[in-house]
């Protein structure tokens, strides 16, 4: 029997919706994969960074160039910080479209050698990077982190025996540390201790934790749904799709709420809260995107839930969502999840093809 081939599916915002041109619709959409596959990807809002046989390659609208000599790369609509065996380097996000890299960069660090594989990025040796100025931020010797995530003003370190660490701005609770007060220094998030973490995600304003265990926890703002967990705004335009008749398919119990007012909406969730996914479902994958969370189970299926106006969530439809669902269209091509990456209104997808 043939093994299963890999392939990457893109559900909402394209690059040339970026670049004011008509979008191909609401997905699913396949990434060309170019030489040897595409093993990783990078997604900023106007452009993706991917990782094929060949190295790694930067796409955009009508363009795609390769970086040569980089292994790992950290974009944003300012700046691409990349990573290369020697340095990490960030340039302005028209320089590296343009291929412009062999002027002076905005920023630049030397690595050290060293015979392990280091951890990704952000991580780098004594700190971690951020795509825009000052680029590099130190980690207080205390905090050994295995991995990182940023979200638009707060940042979550999962640490070396799975304890999660939360600093950065906290006014919509997505510290997890009870209160919407900033922090300036990494602080143990406490209602998790005693969790071991696998995983960390950072949305725009929201984070999400899976356990060793398969337990999936969320915390911050929910606005959008985005922490799958009841939103007033969504509740609102539910009612307002049934007064002029547009309603809303295969609604829940808790969809089919008649009034707004009659739900127990949570619009900032500062404690984390456990999720419980349909059927028990446990996780072994999350990611975050500036308003929408998708996880992979592990079983191999894909749930989404959040804002959805790009199509991001990958039901077929623009609708946004505070539960979780299942996206169905992979189910219906025998196409089994391994990896999800939010872009900020995009959701790539790895899946494995019977």
């Amino acid at each position: 029997m043939a093994a299963p081939r890999r392939a990457w599916l893109l559900f909402g915002f394209s690059p040339e919706e970026a670049a004011g041109e008509p979008g191909p619709g609401p997905g699913p959409r396949r990434l060309e994969p170019g030489p040897g596959g595409i093993r990783r990807v990078w997604p900023a809002w106007s452009y993706v960074v991917v990782e094929t046989g060949a190295g790694l390659e930067v796409r955009s609208a009508g363009l795609r160039r390769r970086l040569p000599g980089w292994a790992e790369a950290l974009p944003s609509e300012s700046h691409l910080v990349l990573r290369g065996p020697a340095a990490a380097r960030a340039w302005r996000r028209a320089a590296a479209l343009r291929g412009a890299r062999r002027g002076a960069p905005a920023w630049s660090r030397a690595l050290p050698p060293g015979p392990r594989r280091p951890p990704p990025l952000p991580l780098l040796p004594g700190g971690f990077a951020t795509p825009r100025p000052p680029f590099f931020a130190p980690l207080p010797a205390g905090v050994r982190a295995r991995g990182l995530a940023l979200g638009h003003e707060h940042v979550l370190v999962l640490g070396e025996a799975g304890e999660t660490y939360a600093w950065g701005g906290g006014r919509h609770g997505q510290l997890g540390h009870g209160s919407l007060e900033s922090e300036p220094q990494p602080r143990l998030v406490e209602a998790l201790a005693g969790v071991p973490m696998q995983a960390v995600a950072a949305g725009g304003w929201h984070s999400a934790s899976v356990s060793e265990a398969g337990d999936l926890y969320v915390w911050g703002w929910n606005e959008s749904g985005q922490l799958a967990l009841p939103s007033k705004a969504l509740a609102e335009e539910r009612a307002q799709d049934e007064d002029t008749g547009a309603g809303e398919p295969e609604l829940t119990p808790r969809q089919a709420q008649p009034a707004a007012e009659d739900a127990a909406f949570i619009s900032i969730q500062a404690f984390p809260a456990l999720l419980d996914l349909p059927q028990d479902l446990e996780v072994s994958k999350v990611s975050c995107g500036s308003r929408h969370t998708a996880v992979v189970t592990r079983g191999g299926e894909l749930y989404t839930w959040g804002w959805g106006k790009y199509g991001q969530l990958g039901h077929g439809d623009n609708a946004s969502s505070d539960q979780p669902r299942h996206v169905e269209c992979m189910v219906a091509e025998g196409l089994r999840a391994e990896e999800v990456v939010c872009g900020p209104w995009t959701t790539y997808v790895c899946v494995l093809e019977p």
